[in-house]
């Protein structure tokens, strides 16, 4: 039988050293400041019941979430009418993959409320899955890392999440970034100046979309909903807003009532903002910010870099009511998640990994011969007590070919210990970069590494 050659599912990757070393990076940047702010961790499985899953993203997020067949004979007992594939669907699955990290938290809440700590406040980092289409920095498989608090409406805790952004961000060394606000009661605001109070959704829906197909196709399709010329027409404002916050804030309380729900809070949330040592957090009032997930109520944020052409690397804003799906109700939660991987290509795109990066070899002993070995092994012992990452190599070849070995790893020191080195006591270290190589007793070589 002739082998079949080997292949990723579209959407799919596998990750080398040097890229896990890289998101491990990313990873412990974000961790250590959502930790800072007094976040603690939580993990969940990755398979939901499908009821947990569906009807909480709307219909485009029930349609692109990964379904899981039923074990055993899941025909049985279908019947061979069925011919709607969604009708099929339900019958066939129980369970999916989680489709984000938000809906698995709210289900833990209403799982363990009666023990949690209220304002319950959180962090996730685990992969999600999405049946998307994959493009340039879409994935079916990605990571997020989720930060939340639920329990309370305070809007201190979305000032909280915009320091946080700009704390990660200018970690990871990246400052060409804007953090995007809007109010989903300003959009509301905005349906009914155009006389269509109840199409809120729908034009938000549309307005959200204006970054990827343009003005002209998000006219249209409004035009396609129901919304007529003359209402259109009050709403070209959003189209060609000025450039400074203070005159985008000047138009927007101009075309809306100041004392709006969705226009105070986010004046409160700045003005906390200042309150927390952000004196000129590098934020813009989008009207055209609706993310797309149904579930939010309140503040949305989404952050983009300003001269690149990535689109959004982390997203999020306040939720009432997603717990009570799950019978727990008048509970608020504000959160936000980093997406890694968008994160990655950015710092790649920019050259902005740290070198090195403290993850790989610091130092490989050279195995000479037998007692050159037993030496070697004693040091490699005293090294790794001493948090220093050192490994040995296996056998006893010609040393050409071990510095081969450590070159092409990019290992950036080598110890020999040979017949000279254990008479006088001493390792020979050898630079890799420059090919220098110096004596060092034991001390100075823990020196010379830490």
């Amino acid at each position: 039988m002739q082998s079949k050659k080997p292949t990723l599912l579209r959407g799919m990757r596998d990750f080398a050293a040097s890229q896990v070393f890289k998101r491990n990076y990313i990873l412990d940047t974000i961790r250590h400041t959502y930790q800072k702010y007094g976040f603690l961790p939580l993990e969940t499985p990755a398979l939901e019941h499908l009821d947990t899953l569906t009807g909480k993203y709307g219909e485009e997020g029930d349609q692109l979430m990964f379904k899981i067949l039923n074990s055993g004979d899941f025909l049985a007992g279908i019947s061979d009418q069925i011919k709607d594939y969604k009708a099929l669907s339900r019958q066939i699955t129980a369970k999916g993959l989680r489709y984000d990290l938000t809906v698995p938290l709210m289900r833990y809440i209403a799982m363990n409320r009666n023990t949690l700590v209220f304002p319950f406040r959180r962090y996730q980092m685990q992969p999600v899955w999405r049946a998307d289409r994959p493009q340039k920095g879409r994935y079916r498989e990605f990571y997020q890392c989720d930060v939340d608090t639920v329990g309370t409406q305070s809007l201190l805790y979305e000032a909280e999440i915009i320091v946080m952004i700009h704390e990660v961000l200018l970690r990871l060394g990246i400052e060409d970034f804007t953090i995007h606000m809007n109010h989903r009661d300003v959009l509301k605001g905005l349906a009914t100046l155009a006389g269509a109070a109840d199409q809120a959704h729908a034009l938000g829906a549309a307005l959200d979309k204006l970054d990827k197909v343009g003005k002209d196709k998000v006219l249209e399709e409004l035009k396609d909903k129901g919304f007529l010329p003359n209402a259109l027409a009050k709403l070209m404002f959003i189209f060609d807003l000025p450039t400074t916050q203070k005159d985008r804030w000047a138009v927007l309380t101009k075309q809306l009532d100041s004392n709006q729900i969705g226009t105070r809070e986010m004046q409160k949330i700045l003005d906390y903002t200042h309150s927390l040592g952000l004196e000129e957090p590098s934020i813009t009032l989008d009207l055209t910010l609706a993310r797309g997930l149904s579930y939010y109520t309140g503040t949305v944020f989404e952050v983009k870099m300003k001269h690149l052409n990535w689109g959004s690397i982390g997203g999020g804003g306040r939720y009432d009511g997603l717990t009570g799906a799950f019978g727990q109700t008048g509970m608020s939660g504000v959160g936000f998640s980093f997406g890694v991987d968008r994160l990655y290509e950015v710092l790649e795109e920019l050259n902005l990994w740290p070198s090195p990066l403290g993850y790989d070899t610091q130092v490989m002993l050279a195995n000479l011969d037998h007692l050159s070995e037993q030496w070697a092994l004693k040091v490699l012992a005293t090294l790794r007590k001493n948090e220093i990452r050192a490994e040995i190599y296996p056998e006893t070849v010609r040393l050409q070919k071990q510095l081969q070995y450590a070159q092409k790893r990019q290992i950036p020191f080598v110890a020999i210990i040979g017949s000279e080195e254990q008479t006088a006591g001493v390792v020979a270290l050898k630079n890799m970069q420059t090919g220098a190589q110096k004596p060092c007793s034991l001390a100075s070589l823990l020196q010379e590494l830490s």
